[in-house]
């Protein structure tokens, strides 16, 4: 395939101006549109690093088989499993969910093989939840899942399987918050998920929110009605269509029950008793005694049992129930507490969790000591009966606002956890890996924006929702208060108070002048003293409807996170000072060129009352900027990128290519390549070459998650997600240099600057995320994948060939391995090689144990010092170079004299080393000459007397070198060091360090350099003198000589 077939064609000669960096710029034509097989994106893969700390989690299940197997789903990071009761989680939906906000989870009690997933969290939050795309089962224990329908669900509540046949499921359909829809109501199917049949439906505004059966009679069932529909400046739960339903046909008809129910209800859970049949609880939403009910007459009539506020307050979140399956007094009502009653229902005490906010519980119907809790912190198993808990800080399913990274080495990751606390994450562990010791808070809460001078984050700026922001300071470790009026907002209507705040409230520290720092509320706010005192620099820049800042939840309850009429986004420009637009969430963009002095509204005609969620002004060209907006909740999941190239004036939408359904949060812009842009949205990214007139995805080894923030950095691309943590694709100089010519033959890109780093070794345990791959990545394309194989030749400065990196089918098309084991990924499309900053390996020797772990393994190169390098790719005739930097570990202060002392000394002792192996390698050939001609010359007994002393003072030189007796790592306590140990010792020492190289090891070094010069010198004697001595005895005697030593090592 001809990939120019596909493309646009090339703009001859055009170049990006103003960047360091330059790359050719594609058109659309009029024949095609510009597109890059997925297979020359594939070699370029995303890293997870965490944090690894649970986020929200809303769905658990077990298997009552196996105390030690657990599922849970994620509201946007999909299935995870664990198989040891939580001691660590592993994912199994990412190669088939193309959503990743579970809703429910239930494993079918006869065959625990078959697991069945309803996609769509339940309790819908306005800024960190996402829609599924319906039933996804698995017959497999979750190694394969299929998608079984049900696509318009949206939201699904609760999943249930028959207690005998595995075929026969219900599903709870909650349906979209955010418009009425015929889809919600309660669906069963009777031939595992092949064909559905709703059996309830109420009305467009009323899903269906619980469900259980009798699990004695499993015929008999009951259905929570949930009558709630959202706007973005109100929660709406209760009204006429919330009710309890019951069946007695295994759900194939309903009727309504409620006899000593409120007349008024909003949300509800129902459980029926698994202990005692006839039994049911439910918690209620009401204005007028809600609370826990319970019906012992299998719900016609219903009694009142408790009202603490504990078990119903923020209803539309929580209120499920559970019933212990041996005890028929004991219940569980989740809620912020974890709550139990031993007395069916009188009393309540809150049992201690790992996180509060509590969603999900499934009690393992054998042993009721054995459960699972879903909860905003993660999945957490107890065997003990919630005496204690697995640990959240296993499973990665972090759900980040937004993103921001300082300019540190390393650089680190900063957003807000949603129902946690800010992160700070290095994205690179001084370990070798990123663990739990590599993150930290720094001030604000869940829900804010981190802001800072990204050349100095000392202080950073974190924000929490209702307006509050705190300064962090990293030195100390302390945080304060500098909110603009703090103000005690729970239960306040939002016109009611000084400031309307997004629950993601924008902070902004200026790039310009790092002393100007910006909040944005309704208006845009700014402090030049850390925060001491704010100005107002903007009018309301919002539509500030009265009609939407009224109470934020009803008719029964209200709610607190519904801000509406704030600004959404604050973006200045890196070419201005004074230049800011401004986005809200009720569809109003503004700008302003004289730092808010005046302000103009340029909003894009035909966005209606959208969520501006992301503007980026071009580092390329003050006049143009983007803007990613989303109407999903007008119910509108379209693709919405904006672009202006003169501030506003006018705006093309830019969002061909991108599926519809999948709408977007961010767009960003290369910072190098002009017109490359990045678009995150709810389903994962998205890049365009042509600046917006066509996208493909760019998704690789990235899950189905919403991507909520994206940020250039340096070589890097740096991706926030709701649901699985920060991610980073390194080095996207592939990206940048991708053009039309990419399939034909092959390509060799220029590498990016590699860095020496160094790790200190060890940590305290737990899981962990990779670092970025040592040494230099080395990115290839190749059209077809050819049969003499591939070979990479790294170059010094004086064009030497230190390294030569080959390909071998036997081992594989995806390469791979370490060291002198490396193996050349070849496949058809994009390749990448890694080079360790290793010279060539040594050839082994045989029988010998090596310090550096094995026997008769080769002895690794050592490993080069900062400079220039060029890697040299060959493929059949076509050669291709590309120069490259590696430089020194920008956090140690090191001179280049000191480098280049530790540099001369490590190549020096490696030449010892390898004039050292060679040498015993050699002598040993001559020693198998020798033996071999004095074995068939026995009767000889000159010639033998020859031959003995030559084989004798072989083998007693290289008994002062080498230890051929030690067998494994501690055979050196019998077997003492020698001189092919030391070198090594000296050379990995040397290799490890950071210099300058210590006075003792520079002596030891000396010392070692006189043993070796003894040896060679020795050698050398016994070339001259035993082996000359045999070589004469037998050309004397007319007889072949052996051959001279050749101590080369080639």
């Amino acid at each position: 395939m001809k990939l120019r077939n596909k493309v646009a064609a090339l703009l001859a000669g055009t170049a990006l101006m103003g960047t360091a960096f330059s790359a050719p710029v594609f058109a659309q034509t009029d024949e095609d549109d510009y597109y890059v097989p997925s297979e020359y994106l594939d070699g370029m893969q995303y890293r997870n690093i965490g944090p690894w700390r649970g986020g929200r989690v809303t769905a658990v299940a077990g298997t009552a088989s196996d105390k030690r197997i657990y599922y849970m789903g994620g509201t946007g990071g999909g299935v995870w499993k664990t198989t040891n009761a939580g001691g660590d989680w592993t994912n199994i939906s990412d190669k088939f969910f193309k959503t990743g906000s579970v809703g429910a989870i239930a494993v079918a009690p006869s065959d625990p093989n078959v697991v069945v997933v309803g996609m769509g969290e339940s309790p819908y939050r306005g800024v960190a939840s996402s829609h599924g795309d319906g039933v996804y089962i698995s017959k497999d224990a979750g190694k394969t899942w299929k998608n079984m329908g049900l696509g318009d669900s949206r939201q699904i509540s609760t999943v249930h399987i028959h207690p005998t046949d595995p075929d026969t499921m219900w599903v709870a359909v909650q349906g979209s918050p955010w418009a009425p829809t015929e889809d919600r109501g309660v669906y069963k199917s009777t031939d595992g998920g092949e064909t559905w049949n709703r059996t309830l439906f109420v009305d467009e505004t009323t899903g269906a929110i619980d469900l259980t059966y009798d699990a004695n009679n499993p015929r008999i069932m009951y259905a929570a009605m949930w009558d709630t529909d959202r706007e973005p400046w109100l929660i709406r739960s209760g009204g006429p269509g919330s009710a309890i339903w019951k069946s007695v046909d295994g759900g194939e008809t309903w009727e309504k029950t409620g006899k000593g129910l409120p007349e008024e209800m909003g949300k509800i859970g129902v459980i029926a008793s698994p202990a005692q049949s006839d039994l049911v609880y439910a918690i209620v939403e009401a204005k007028e005694k809600g609370g826990l009910y319970k019906s012992t007459n299998g719900g016609e009539s219903w009694s009142f049992v408790n009202g603490d506020r504990r078990l119903h307050a923020r209803s539309w979140y929580y209120m499920h129930i559970f019933a212990d399956p041996k005890d028929a007094d004991v219940v569980y009502v989740l809620n912020a507490p974890f709550m139990k009653s031993i007395d069916g229902g009188k009393s309540f005490t809150q049992i201690s969790v790992p996180h509060g906010d509590t969603h999900d519980l499934w009690i393992n119907p054998d042993n009721p000591e054995v459960m699972v809790n879903a909860n905003d912190g993660g999945g957490t198993v107890t065997l003990d009966g919630a005496k204690s808990w697995s640990t959240i800080y296993n499973q990665p399913t972090v759900q980040i606002y937004r993103l921001n990274a300082d300019n540190d080495f390393a650089y680190k990751l900063y957003g807000g956890q949603q129902d946690n606390s800010t992160v700070a994450i290095s994205s690179r562990g001084a370990d070798g890996s990123i663990g739990l010791e590599d993150f930290h808070a720094v001030g604000g809460c869940e829900s804010g924006f981190v802001a800072f001078d990204p050349d100095n984050p000392r202080f950073s700026y974190a924000g929490c929702y209702l307006g509050q922001i705190e300064e962090y300071d990293a030195e100390t470790e302390t945080s304060r208060s500098v909110s603009a009026y703090p103000e005690i907002a729970f239960g306040k209507s939002p016109k009611d108070r000084k400031y309307r705040f997004n629950w993601n409230a924008p902070i902004l520290v200026s790039q310009h002048d790092p002393s100007a720092i910006y909040h944005a509320g309704n208006v845009l706010l700014k402090s030049t003293d850390r925060g001491v005192s704010w100005t107002e620099v903007s009018p309301d820049l919002t539509r500030d409807d009265d009609a939407t800042q009224g109470p934020m939840g009803g008719p029964i309850t209200n709610e607190v996170s519904e801000n509406y009429n704030t600004i959404a986004y604050v973006e200045e420009s890196p070419h201005a000072a004074g230049t800011f637009y401004v986005g809200t969430d009720d569809g109003l963009v503004h700008v302003t060129q004289d730092d808010g002095t005046n302000w103009q509204n340029i909003t894009p005609r035909g966005i209606g009352a959208a969520l501006v969620n992301a503007i980026d002004v071009s580092p390329h060209d003050p006049a143009t900027a983007y803007v990613a907006v989303t109407r999903y909740k007008e119910n509108d999941h379209s693709p919405m990128i904006y672009k202006t190239t003169n501030y506003g004036r006018r705006w093309s939408q830019i969002a061909d290519g991108i599926p519809d359904g999948d709408f977007v949060r961010v767009v960003r812009e290369d910072t190098e390549r002009q017109g490359m842009l990045y678009a995150g949205t709810e389903t994962g990214v998205y890049v365009s070459f042509d600046d917006g007139d066509n996208w493909q995805p760019l998704r690789m080894n990235l899950p189905h998650v919403p991507v909520t923030d994206i940020k250039v950095h340096g070589n890097d691309l740096l991706l926030s997600t709701q649901g699985r943590g920060f991610w980073i694709l390194d080095d996207i100089s592939p990206l940048r240099q991708m053009d039309d010519d990419v399939d034909e033959g092959a390509t060799l890109f220029a590498p990016s600057t590699a860095y020496h780093t160094q790790t200190s070794g060890g940590r305290n345990g737990g899981p962990t995320s990779p670092n970025p791959p040592s040494g230099a990545s080395l990115y290839y394309s190749l059209t077809d994948v050819p049969e003499d194989g591939i070979k990479i030749e790294i170059l010094n400065a004086d064009g030497d060939v230190i390294r030569t990196l080959k390909s071998d089918k036997k081992k594989g098309e995806k390469g791979g391995g370490s060291g002198s084991s490396y193996n050349l990924p070849m496949k058809s499309g994009l390749n990448k090689a890694q080079w360790d900053f290793r010279t060539e390996a040594l050839k082994p020797i045989e029988g010998l144990w090596s310090i550096a772990g094995g026997r008769d393994r080769k002895v690794d190169g050592y490993i080069v010092g900062p400079g220039t390098y060029t890697a040299r790719l060959t493929v059949g005739e076509n050669v291709s170079e590309q120069s490259f930097g590696v430089a020194w570990d920008p956090r140690v202060d090191v001179s280049a004299e000191a480098i280049n002392e530790q540099t001369t000394m490590v190549s020096q002792a490696f030449d010892m080393l390898k004039e050292l192996q060679s040498s015993v390698i050699a002598m040993r050939k001559a020693k198998g000459q020798a033996k071999s001609a004095t074995d068939a010359n026995a009767d000889h007994e000159e010639l033998k007397a020859a031959g003995d002393a030559a084989v004798k003072a072989i083998e007693d030189w290289e008994k002062g070198l080498i230890n051929t007796e030690r067998q494994f790592f501690q055979d050196v306590l019998n077997w003492p060091d020698k001189l092919h140990s030391d070198l090594q010792f000296i050379v990995g020492n040397l290799n490890g360090g950071i210099p300058p190289v210590n006075a003792g090891t520079k002596q030891r070094f000396e010392d070692v350099a006189v043993v070796f010069r003894e040896a060679m010198t020795a050698r050398d004697a016994v070339v001259s003198g035993e082996i000359a001595a045999f070589n004469t005895a037998f050309a004397e005697s007319g007889r072949s000589p052996v051959a001279a030593p050749d101590f080369s090592g080639e």
